[in-house]
């Protein structure tokens, strides 16, 4: 949505869909002031009813090289601080969506393992579900980060520390086709 008008004046008095009753926050390329602005809209309209949801909280996507850029998380804090208020996550590591999965195709934690690049999303809500643990060092984490929470003493990091590792998914890849 472009503004309308050149002034912040101008932009209060876009029209505003009556039947929006929540914001989602989710990964996009063209977010924009205009963006920030009509969700901060909808969500003063509404107030607490008009909910506020984000996917995920991800600082940063890796890139190959060691490159990355700006996660949804940095989207979901722009109009978290605009509004004033918690966006609820529905993505990892939020066990919502693993709920929503293991009601519908009746999962059992113990026969299930959470695969993942990330100590902070992946790992902690396979941990807080119950599943067996496996990290990717494809990802933004380090094996240092995870020996560092290992070593911590502190209950609540040892949570990001996953039961296995590797290097690579595709390490995996023997063990699957047998």
């Amino acid at each position: 949505a472009a503004l309308p008008g050149p002034a912040p004046a101008d932009w209060v008095q876009a029209p505003l869909d009556p039947a929006v009753r929540a914001v989602l926050v989710g990964f996009d390329e063209h977010f924009s002031y205009a963006k920030l602005c009509q969700a901060l809209r909808y969500l003063l309209r509404g107030g607490p009813d008009c909910l506020l949801v984000g996917t995920n909280r991800d600082h940063r996507l890796p890139l190959e090289g060691g490159a990355g850029i700006p996660g949804t998380g940095c989207l979901v804090k722009a109009v978290e601080t605009a509004a004033q208020r918690e966006a609820f996550i529905v993505g990892k590591p939020n066990r919502f969506m693993f709920d929503c999965v293991a009601g519908e195709f009746q999962l059992d934690p113990a026969r299930t393992v959470m695969v993942g690049d990330r100590l902070d999303t992946d790992i902690l809500m396979g941990n807080d579900c119950g599943l067996t643990t496996l990290l990717t060092l494809t990802g933004v984490t380090t094996l240092d980060e995870v020996r560092g929470h290992q070593d911590s003493g502190c209950p609540a990091r040892h949570s990001l520390v996953p039961d296995y590792y590797v290097d690579s998914i595709a390490d995996l890849l023997p063990a699957l086709g047998e």
